[in-house]
C-alpha cells in the first residue's frame, strides 16, 4: 500500500479539494480553476448558492464522499477541516499515495507565494476588517487578492485573485485537519497582522478561554521580527498576549493612550462619522456607512493597516465612504409594510449585544424586534446561559428559539432557550420562546407593524426565515 505523503508536490495540474463547499475551501477552489488548474471537489453537503457557484466555474462537483471521486489520481488533494480520517476518500488518498495538504497550506502555496499577506485575526469582527481592508487597497489601485469568510457586496464575492503585493486573510482560530490541529492561522506569516480582541468560543474545538488565549498567543509569539501587529486596546486578554511579540506592536481602540484612536464619534441611521488620532495628534474625519461602536473600530483597525501601507488620507476617506459592507452583516433583505427585516451572523453574546446597541438608532421611532437563534457549537451549550440575559438591551421586543442542532451536543451541556427568556422577563423585557421558525414568523406577522425593525442574528440559513417573513408580511 503506498502512503500519501503531506506536501505539494512540484508540477500540480489537477487538484481536488475535499469538503469544498466551506465558505473558504469553496473560494479556494474557485481561485485556483481560475489559475488555471484542473479543478474536482467533494462535500457532503452539496446545496445551492455555494454548489451552483462552483458548477458556474466549471468545477466538476461530486455530492457525497466516495474514493471513486479520485480515482482519476489528482496530483494533489487539499483536505478540508470538516474531514475525518476515516473518510473514504481519505482511505483511498492513502491507499494510492496521492500527495495531500491542508487548506492553509494550499493558500500559501498557491495564492500567498511571492506576496505580502495581512492577516486579520481575533474572535470578533475578522470578516467585516479584512473586507474594509482589502476595499481599501482596491480602491488605492493595489490590486490585492483577498480571501475573507464573507461575500463583500462591493465585489459580489468572497475572493479575489489580484496582480499586487498583497493578499488579504481572515485568519481562522479552528483547527487545521485531522492531521493537524492546530489553529489555521499558525500557518502564515503575515508583513502586517491585527489582533480584534479575544474571548471564549467555539466549544467545539476550545475546553475553556485559557486554551483559545494559547492559541493565539501561539500566534503572536510567531510573528516575524519584521511583521507588524495592530492589536484592540483595553482588552485584558490581549494585553496578556502582546507581551510575547517580538515585533512592532500597535493599539488601536476609543480610550486615550493608544496609536490610534477614535473620538467625535456620531451614530446615526445613515452613517457614522468620526475622527481619528495618531498618537494623539489629529489624523482625518472620516464617514462610514457601518453602524455600531463595534464596526467603528474595525474601520479604525482598517485605516490603521492603510496607513502603514502609505494610502493616503483623503484616498481612505473616499473608499470608506463607499464600503458597502459585507452580506449578513447588518444586511436590510427587504421591507414590507414598513417593516424592515435585518440579517445579521450574530452568535456570541458579544455580537448580539453589539449589534443590537449599532442597530437600535437605525430604528428611529419604530421598535427593534430581535429575533435570535442559538446555533453555533458554543451558543447551543450553556457556557453563556447567564451571560445572554445581558445582551438584549436595547430591545423592544426578544424572540428566542429553540436550538436546532441540540443532538450535536451532550444533554448536559444543553443551553435552555426557555430559561433565557424566562431572565429576560425577569428584567421586564417583551420575551418569547418558540420551538420552530413557523411560530416566529406567525408572531412577528401579527405583531410587527409600521417602522419596526426586525433584526434575525443566526450563523445559518434559519429556515430562510428572511425571505418567508417578508413574503408573509
Amino acid at each position: 500500500m503506498s502512503i500519501a505523503l503531506n506536501r505539494i508536490p512540484d508540477r500540480v495540474r489537477k487538484i481536488h479539494l475535499m469538503a469544498v463547499c466551506g465558505t473558504a475551501m469553496g473560494a479556494l477552489a474557485s481561485m485556483l480553476k481560475d489559475m488555471g488548474y484542473a479543478v474536482t471537489g467533494s462535500d457532503q453537503n452539496v446545496y445551492p448558492p455555494m454548489s451552483h457557484f462552483l458548477v458556474q466555474k466549471g468545477i466538476v462537483l461530486n455530492e457525497g464522499f466516495s474514493g471513486e471521486n479520485i480515482r482519476y489520481e489528482p496530483d494533489l488533494v487539499v483536505v478540508g477541516n470538516a474531514v475525518s480520517r476515516d473518510n473514504p476518500e481519505v482511505e483511498m488518498m492513502n491507499r494510492m499515495g496521492i500527495s495531500y495538504c491542508s487548506m492553509p497550506q494550499a493558500v500559501n502555496h498557491f495564492i500567498v507565494a511571492g506576496k505580502k499577506s495581512i492577516l486579520i485575526t481575533g474572535t470578533h469582527g475578522k470578516t467585516t476588517t479584512s473586507a474594509i481592508i482589502a476595499w481599501l487597497l482596491f480602491r488605492a489601485g493595489l490590486d490585492p487578492s483577498f480571501v475573507i469568510g464573507g461575500i463583500l457586496k462591493n465585489f459580489g464575492s468572497n475572493y479575489r485573485l489580484g496582480k499586487g503585493p498583497y493578499v488579504v486573510l481572515e485568519g481562522d482560530e479552528y483547527d487545521t485537519a485531522y492531521f493537524d490541529k492546530g489553529p489555521k492561522f499558525l500557518h502564515y506569516d503575515p508583513a502586517v497582522a491585527v489582533l480584534t480582541g479575544v474571548e471564549f468560543d467555539h466549544a467545539d474545538i476550545f475546553k475553556d478561554l485559557s486554551q483559545v488565549k494559547a492559541a493565539f498567543g501561539a500566534f503572536v509569539s510567531r510573528l516575524s521580527h519584521g511583521s507588524r501587529l495592530l492589536a484592540v486596546d483595553s482588552d485584558g486578554n490581549v494585553d496578556e498576549l502582546i507581551g510575547a511579540c517580538g515585533c512592532r506592536v500597535d493599539r488601536y481602540g476609543r480610550d486615550p493612550g493608544p496609536a490610534w484612536r477614535s473620538a467625535a464619534e456620531s451614530f446615526s441611521a445613515t452613517r457614522t462619522e468620526f475622527e481619528v488620532f495618531q498618537r494623539e495628534n489629529f489624523y482625518h474625519r472620516f464617514k462610514t456607512r457601518m453602524m455600531g461602536s463595534h464596526n467603528l473600530l474595525n474601520t479604525l483597525a482598517a485605516i490603521a493597516v492603510a496607513d502603514y501601507l502609505k494610502i493616503s488620507k483623503p484616498m481612505i476617506a473616499e473608499a470608506l465612504n463607499a464600503f458597502e459592507g459585507v452580506k449578513r452583516r447588518q444586511e436590510i433583505r427587504g421591507e414590507k409594510r414598513g417593516v424592515v427585516v435585518m440579517d445579521d451572523f450574530a452568535h456570541h453574546p458579544t455580537a448580539v449585544r453589539e449589534t443590537i446597541r449599532a442597530v437600535k438608532p437605525f430604528c428611529g421611532k419604530g421598535r427593534l424586534l430581535a429575533v435570535f437563534e442559538p446555533r453555533t457549537n458554543t451558543s447551543m451549550r450553556k457556557i453563556f446561559q447567564n451571560v445572554y440575559p445581558l445582551s438584549f438591551d436595547g430591545a423592544d421586543v426578544v424572540c428566542i428559539r429553540k436550538p436546532p442542532l441540540l443532538k450535536k451536543v451532550p444533554p448536559a451541556e444543553w443551553f435552555s432557550s426557555e430559561n433565557l427568556v424566562a431572565d429576560l422577563k425577569k428584567q421586564g423585557r417583551d420575551a418569547y420562546f418558540f420551538t420552530d421558525t413557523d411560530s416566529i414568523i406567525d408572531f412577528l406577522v401579527q405583531n410587527a407593524r409600521s417602522g419596526d425593525v426586525v433584526l434575525v442574528m443566526s450563523n445559518g440559513g434559519f429556515d430562510n426565515i428572511h425571505e418567508r417573513l417578508l413574503e408573509a408580511l
